[in-house]
């Protein structure tokens, strides 16, 4: 889609229907139609997902077979008839709602374009492109390697649409090159895809990222997604040269959090900058003021920085807090005077600098006013 953008083949203002074949009178809320933008950010207002099912919203260990038998019914027939009902519950552009539809629906659009299929686009656009031999929409199902939901073995995946939203095979060592891809800062088409297109000031998706934030590490994009029995998390750190793929032949309620603490910890330890020098870090006591003070590394692109604030147990964690908003001092220094006199004496108090109101920063390990174990955070003492 950032390629059809970037070919002028596509706006990102335009109207969807412009480009969906039929007619679809009800895809707009209070006169604003769903623009191109509002759908590869998941803002379409789209009030459910396609296919949609009660299954959603009742899972258990048995509902692999219900969704099983869904996907194998499902056709473009039934979707596009799905689409002609589809209700917006609130202004496209303004609430993130992650839709499998959207992406099916992205694929259908960019079929109409290009005028080809989208296995067809992706192997000329994409796979041939980057040399990923081993990645494809179908393939023999003795090649796929076997899913599990614990001991239970889940069947492989079925889809009568596109094939966009989960559906593709590849291995690791593929998935490595796309992240070499994803890494590459020159690339006109890798900055699109990672753009802040609806210019937040906060977190962001680019085109169909599932987030997009700032921290100590600059500009962070990560994307998970899993099927019956397996699951994949992907991160990339742009700025830092730093990309992380997982995939795991297990799915169940608690991999998805297990993946993403593993991406934390393993992203963390490989950013972690080795200074012998300890010291306190993030604050100064200046006469009867607590003088806090970040520091954005300037290799990193500070005009992503939109705001800095201090979380901590003096204020509920809340980044929002207007009254722990830091100060820019210059393009990469942000600074907070805070009265003593705030804060109870003698208590240690814990904080955090978060960029964006999202990007929560990791204690440099080189700091002595680090908690031991827990979050890590950082404590603040008035003595």
């Amino acid at each position: 889609m950032a390629q059809a953008v970037l070919e002028h083949k596509i706006n990102l203002e335009d109207d969807i229907r412009k480009y969906i074949t039929g007619s679809y009178p009800n895809l707009e809320y209070q006169g604003k139609p769903v623009r191109i933008k509002d759908l590869v950010s998941f803002r379409s207002g789209f009030s459910k997902d396609l296919p949609d099912s009660e299954l959603r919203k009742i899972q258990n260990d048995s509902s692999y077979i219900g969704f099983k038998k869904l996907d194998e019914s499902y056709n473009k027939e039934k979707f596009f008839e799905d689409l002609k009902t589809m209700k917006l519950d609130t202004l496209p552009g303004t609430k993130f709602k992650y839709s499998n539809g959207s992406v099916q629906l992205a694929a259908h659009i960019l079929e109409n374009v290009y005028h080809k299929s989208y296995e067809t686009l992706l192997k000329e656009n994409i796979f041939s492109k980057l040399n990923m031999k081993s990645t494809q929409l179908n393939v023999d199902k003795n090649m796929i390697a076997n899913g599990y939901n614990g001991k239970k073995l889940m069947p492989t995946i079925s889809d009568n649409l596109w094939g966009a939203a989960g559906y593709l095979k590849s291995t690791l060592g593929d998935l490595t090159k796309f992240l070499a891809f994803e890494l590459n800062t020159k690339n006109k088409l890798v900055l699109e895809s990672q753009r802040n297109i609806n210019n937040s000031d906060s977190d962001f998706n680019g085109y169909f990222w599932d987030g997009i934030q700032i921290d100590n590490n600059g500009k962070n994009c990560w994307k998970h997604g899993g099927a019956f029995g397996t699951q994949n998390m992907f991160l990339v750190y742009p700025e830092r040269g730093l990309g992380i793929s997982i995939i795991v032949n297990i799915s169940n309620e608690k991999t998805a959090n297990a993946l993403g603490n593993a991406i934390v910890s393993l992203s963390g330890a490989l950013l972690s900058n080795e200074n012998s020098r300890k010291e306190i870090y993030g604050y100064k006591i200046i006469k009867d003021n607590v003088v806090f003070i970040y520091q954005h590394d300037k290799e990193l692109d500070a005009d992503l920085v939109k705001s800095v604030s201090i979380a901590g147990s003096f204020d509920n964690w809340n980044p929002k807090d207007k009254n722990y908003q830091m100060i820019r001092k210059n393009k990469n220094t942000f600074e907070l005077s805070v009265p003593k006199s705030q804060f109870e004496k003698d208590k240690s108090q814990m904080f955090k600098f978060v960029i964006n109101k999202t990007g929560w920063i990791e204690a440099p390990k080189n700091a002595l006013n680090i908690e031991t174990g827990g979050d890590k955070n950082l404590i603040l003492k008035i003595e």
